[in-house]
């Protein structure tokens, strides 16, 4: 069965830093594509950042600079370091993992993460 467990949201003043952690497990981790996104209070989900099997990131603009995301493999670990946080990143943090399984193509999602950024 697939997995994806969160970890590390929480509560950060504005320019403060926050890490979050996603493990998997139930799939081949290191053949997954592997990304972060993110609902805001009143706004549709939004793509934050993407991994793919390779390591070959993107981000979207609103993060580009403040947010880095890696992998690590061995660990079936995702990370998403967040620095700089403004109060707009403040939303339920989500992460998602796109793999493929007996031919076919699955997506799964954690649970989600909330992070709020506010003095």
């Amino acid at each position: 069965q697939v997995h994806l467990v969160e970890s590390g949201g929480g509560l950060v003043q504005p320019g403060g830093s926050l890490r979050l952690s996603c493990a998997g497990s139930g799939f081949t981790f290191s053949s997954a594509a592997m990304s972060w996104y993110r609902r805001a209070p009143g706004k549709e989900r939004e793509l934050v950042a993407s991994i793919n099997s390779s390591g070959g990131r993107n981000y979207a603009e609103s993060v580009e600079g403040r947010f880095t995301s890696s992998r690590d493999n061995a660990k079936n670990t995702m990370v998403l370091q967040m620095n700089s946080l403004e109060t707009e990143d403040t939303a339920v943090y989500y992460c998602r993992a796109d793999f493929r399984s007996r031919q076919r193509d699955y997506i799964s999602w954690g649970q989600g993460l909330p992070v709020t950024v506010s003095s």
